[in-house]
């Protein structure tokens, strides 16, 4: 099939094109280049009309829990998948904590299978760092990489000492694996509910100072210099984090890091009402850190947007504050979030397809991804900066509907998604697509 996204602004950082008039041709599920206005339309192309729309290399989101194997009722790798593709991101990455833990080559291919047959987004696993996430015993990362994981993390469980986060390292650099952790001290945070300061304080809630994942950041800063080792933060939240990371950067360290839309959209003052949709690990921070986030957002020290994507079912939802599960959902919400960012003026959407799919694509070794070079996957975001929408949660594609985003008006979002050459989404008010050209229309 040919595919031809004609009149679009075509944004793609890893090749430093930002540009209009010239369209992109697509054929057999790969990129064939670009073409230049008035240039004839392929024979038997189908066109996309993308004038006003930002064309942008497929995003990919290094950080996504889809419950499958083990927690379906919360999600499964199709319903993840469908929520995927309508936010915009062709590309997901499952984080290992499922049941059971994705810390062997069975479970690897049982995922990757489950996401070939969705035939939605991209489902790429992440393996656990430990055999079950115990933090005790080291996976058999090589086993699971020749299965096909991008990563290994222990997400959600972090790596509890520093000899055993250097022996991961170690291993994990021997298979060219990135290490992902969730940085928070457990000793520190143990008990925690919110972010420890003044409203913790205000609402009788535990809380989880910042230096718990401080503490833990400068670990990981620490032995990626001893190690040498591709060392990706998780979620990164706090100022004294994103100091340690920038300092590592400076120091020619392999270490990178992602945020996540809640993060800079959110303060902890949201915990006020006591609603469980607006309890994470990490949590929601003070302005201080939320500025410190905006800041590194802006000056490049963060490499990638994430969503945390985290559903949990209602029920576990509508337990009292402190006995409820961390986390909310975020694929379809993330990208309408990023672009506040722009439209206030903090960072352009080049940085935004940069943080979305050029550096997520390289933080992961995801060959011919996040980029729209000749020969490369054909996975393709459409975004309009100018669409005003309000995101509402039941009529979400996953199947939980834990998010404190219900009713949040939006301007500007995905309106199709495409993978591999495939249109796997096309939002219900774009109707610009063509059946095949003869061979003398121009574009």
């Amino acid at each position: 099939m040919k595919l031809l996204i004609a009149n679009g602004y075509i944004i793609d950082p890893a090749q430093q094109v930002n540009t209009g008039g010239r369209s992109l041709l697509i054929e057999d599920g790969r990129v064939v280049g670009l073409v230049e206005r008035g240039e004839p339309v392929p024979e038997q192309a189908h066109v996309i009309d993308a004038t006003g729309l930002i064309v942008a290399p497929g995003f990919i989101d290094l950080h996504t829990h889809l419950r499958e194997p083990g927690q379906e009722y919360k999600e499964t790798i199709a319903t993840g998948a469908s929520a995927a593709v309508t936010g915009g991101w062709t590309s997901i990455c499952a984080m290992p904590n499922t049941d059971p833990v994705n810390d062997n080559p069975a479970v690897t291919r049982f995922i990757i299978e489950q996401g070939q047959a969705a035939k939605l987004a991209n489902v790429f696993p992440i393996g656990a760092v430990t055999k079950g996430s115990s933090g005790k015993e080291l996976s058999e990362m090589g086993e699971m990489k020749n299965a096909g994981i991008v990563a290994v993390s222990d997400d959600g469980r972090p790596v509890p000492t520093p000899a055993m986060m250097r022996r991961a390292m170690e291993y994990a650099r021997g298979f060219d694996l990135t290490v992902v952790d969730h940085c928070q001290d457990q000793s520190l945070s143990a008990g925690g509910v919110m972010h420890e300061g003044r409203w913790s304080l205000i609402l009788g809630l535990r809380g989880m100072p910042a230096a718990a994942e401080d503490v833990d950041v400068v670990r990981d800063c620490v032995l990626a210099r001893l190690t040498k080792a591709k060392v990706h933060i998780a979620h990164v939240s706090t100022k004294g984090a994103l100091e340690a990371v920038r300092r590592a950067k400076n120091d020619g360290l392999n270490v990178t890091c992602e945020v996540t839309p809640h993060h800079w959209t959110l303060t902890d003052e949201a915990v006020a009402e006591y609603d469980t949709n607006t309890k994470m690990s990490p949590p929601l921070r003070s302005r201080e850190h939320v500025d410190a986030v905006l800041e590194a957002m802006k000056d490049g020290t963060i490499d990638a947007i994430a969503t945390d994507h985290a559903p949990h079912h209602s029920d576990e939802k509508a337990l009292e504050f402190d006995q409820a599960p961390f986390g909310i959902t975020g694929l379809e919400t993330a990208i309408g979030l990023a672009f506040d960012l722009v439209h206030s003026g903090l960072i352009d959407l080049e940085r935004v397809v940069q943080m979305c799919a050029a550096n997520p694509a390289r933080i992961f070794g995801l060959t011919d991804r996040g980029s729209l070079k000749k020969n490369a996957h054909a996975d393709i975001t459409l975004l309009d900066p100018n669409l005003e929408w309000t995101f509402d949660v039941n009529r979400s594609k996953s199947k939980s509907r834990n998010t404190p985003f219900h009713g949040r008006q939006m301007h500007g979002a995905a309106v199709a998604t495409i993978v591999g050459g495939r249109i796997v989404y096309l939002h219900p008010d774009y109707t610009r697509i063509n059946e095949p050209r003869q061979r003398h229309a121009s574009v």
